[in-house]
């Protein structure tokens, strides 16, 4: 059984329902120690004074917030006890939304809430109902001295509590005016064949497709070195930069992806969006046919070497030639 981080109920109008908070996730990066090379031997991390260079022991450290550069204002221990929320054991749902209304942008850390053996089926009742009315709970809850905004999904027949950032820690994606805008709009033809290449890529949501690569194969390394492996480094050359060709890049992607014939094998359930590009592209092979000959670039002509001109004494020598050798041939 998973260990609880937090025990408490979800109460809603006079219902309560017995919870208990349990991770949701797991970390799985790979985390290496500090160490004496050589030695092997584990390197700790000191406190130190900025002031002496002397280790400092905890019961001398105390708590401060930085007003400016080399500025602060100590807060003693006692005085944010007075300013912490006061302990619940209980989530008060506040309201009930529409999941397609909070941005995944807001969702911080999920956790699962379980229900206590007594609790099984007021529990049960509260995910038959969000789950039929489509609903997420938004509610508040007190854990590690510290009150969280947090909203509760119906998951797979268990209720899944995402903590959540408040409004004013999303910053704006333009915050500072920065984003480029484009120097021209999309063109109804690129805007087709994005839908199309869209369209050819569209599928479900299977988790277990997507790997962390670099994981594994950080992994592969550990158990290699430690089996006393040799290993070989192999130097990876950049890419050279490339100048972006907007309409050559979506021509690419449709014909790695097979888009076109995606499109025309999928019969009456194809969408409107691939109907439109392909009727773009019948038109502009229409266009092509009815171009005139003279649009299309002239063939090369073939360049005949000419002989060198003969000079004056050539022409009389051959002058001379010519009757001897009609009189050879009557004879």
């Amino acid at each position: 059984m998973p260990q609880a981080i937090w025990t408490g109920s979800i109460s809603f109008g006079l219902v309560t329902v017995p919870v208990r908070l349990v991770s949701a996730t797991k970390s799985k990066d790979v985390r290496f120690h500090q160490l004496e090379a050589g030695t092997h031997a584990r390197v700790r991390m000191r406190r130190v004074s900025e002031a002496t260079g002397d280790e400092v022991s905890y019961d001398q450290i105390v708590k401060g917030f930085e007003l400016e550069a080399g500025r602060y204002v100590v807060i003693e221990p006692e005085e944010i006890d007075t300013l912490k929320p006061k302990a619940s054991r209980a989530i008060e749902i506040e309201d009930f939304v529409d999941l397609a209304d909070i941005d995944p942008v807001y969702f911080e850390q999920p956790y699962y809430l379980i229900p206590d053996k007594d609790a099984a089926k007021p529990y049960r009742l509260l995910v038959d109902v969000m789950e039929e009315e489509r609903k997420v709970a938004i509610g508040r809850i007190v854990m590690r001295s510290k009150e969280s905004l947090v909203a509760i999904r119906p998951l797979d027949g268990v209720l899944c509590l995402e903590t959540m950032r408040y409004h004013d820690e999303v910053l704006a994606a333009d915050r500072d005016g920065s984003l480029p805008e484009p120097a021209n709009e999309p063109s109804e033809r690129e805007l087709d064949m994005a839908r199309q290449l869209v369209a050819a890529l569209t599928g479900t949501f299977d988790p277990e497709k997507y790997r962390d690569e670099y994981r594994e194969e950080l992994l592969a390394l550990i158990d290699k070195k430690a089996a006393g492996e040799e290993i070989v480094q192999h130097d990876v050359p950049e890419e050279p930069g490339k100048v972006l060709d907007l309409m050559a890049a979506l021509e690419a992607s449709l014909a790695r992806s097979g888009a076109r014939q995606a499109a025309k094998g999928r019969g009456p359930s194809r969408t409107s969006a691939a109907d439109d590009a392909d009727e773009a592209d019948d038109a502009d092979d229409a266009d092509e046919e009815a171009r005139p000959p003279a649009a299309k670039a002239p063939p090369k002509k073939r360049v005949v070497k000419k002989a060198p001109a003969k000079t004056a004494a050539a022409k009389k020598t051959a002058k001379k030639a010519a009757p001897a050798k009609r009189a050879r041939k009557t004879a």
